[in-house]
């Protein structure tokens, strides 16, 4: 195991997690994982930034929320959650939204896609699409003056992959998009899968567990699952926000390597020490407030072109 090549105080989480002995994930249900991963989610992250305005409405038919400095239209963001497509929610990210709108000066709509397996693939992409088109065709109906791009952590970092790539077939213009610790293929062979399969958080059980609730074996290689399936040229500018310590950190790689290849420009920040998931640690974890500085920089400056 590569423990060494954690920071003290990422070591120190991960060693308080185990004597904690809880169930992992994939000893759950998908309902009690749900249940799980939201009665945890803000033990680690930032408190809730106090905003000027915040705002639950519907988006394309799903939930959605508006995360905003003022409360007139700004250049926006939308944000898509991780958890694997079978957990997270607006709640669980709900900090993390406060602070890329914070840190930004621009509005963050996060949605409420559906999950797996109630809603299997490519459910969660169908609602990710729909969402996207209301917001470029309607802005104003969401309270936004126009949206600039699409981001999104985990699942939802291949959502926003998978998002980008869709605009650019429709000829629908965006500035950014935001990709932390996404995930890019459906193969779990890669030498980071292989060396922090167990015990860096996100295990390659829970990795097998999420993957069997959201789509059959055959389906994996679509390039809605997998984005490093698909042809990237033309596609938006990107910022990338890898773990060092992450199962998925060397398909996040060979993605932004995949996207410079074709003349996208990148920003690629990888962090050393961290696992997945760390950027929602900013009580415990330094490292989460470059890592949020970096992101909401991206959406600033994608804000001004």
């Amino acid at each position: 195991m590569s423990l060494h090549l954690l920071t003290p105080a990422m070591a120190g989480l991960l060693d308080r997690i185990r004597r904690a002995q809880r169930q992992p994930l994939h000893a759950l249900t998908p309902a009690q994982a749900r249940l799980a991963y939201e009665a945890g989610a803000e033990v680690l992250d930032l408190p809730r930034a106090p905003l000027a305005h915040v705002r639950d409405l519907l988006l394309a038919g799903r939930p959605a929320r508006l995360y905003a400095v003022r409360a007139e239209p700004l250049p926006a963001l939308l944000y898509l959650h991780g958890g694997g497509f079978v957990i997270g929610s607006l709640e669980t990210h709900d900090s993390l939204c406060r602070q890329l709108a914070l840190r930004s000066g621009c509005a963050i709509v996060s949605l409420d896609y559906r999950l797996a397996p109630e809603h299997p693939f490519p459910a969660a992409v169908d609602d990710t699409w729909a969402a996207l088109e209301a917001l470029l065709q309607h802005p104003a109906s969401a309270g936004i003056e126009r949206l600039i791009g699409v981001g999104g952590d985990s699942a939802g970092g291949t959502l926003a992959a998978v998002a980008a790539l869709h605009a650019r077939d429709r000829g629908w213009p965006l500035a950014l998009q935001l990709l932390i610790t996404p995930g890019t293929t459906a193969h779990t062979d890669t030498a980071s899968h292989k060396l922090f399969a167990d015990g860096f958080l996100l295990d390659a059980a829970t990795i097998a567990w999420m993957f069997d609730h959201t789509i059959p074996h055959a389906h994996r290689r679509d390039w809605r699952f997998a984005p490093l399936e698909a042809d990237v040229d033309g596609v938006a500018p990107a910022c990338v926000i890898l773990a060092e310590c992450d199962p998925l950190v060397d398909e996040g790689l060979a993605y932004a390597d995949r996207l410079r290849a074709a003349g996208v420009p990148v920003a690629l920040e990888l962090v050393r020490g961290v696992t997945h998931d760390f950027i929602k640690m900013g009580r415990a974890l330094r490292e989460a407030q470059p890592a949020l500085a970096a992101a909401a920089a991206a959406i600033h400056e994608a804000a001004q072109t």
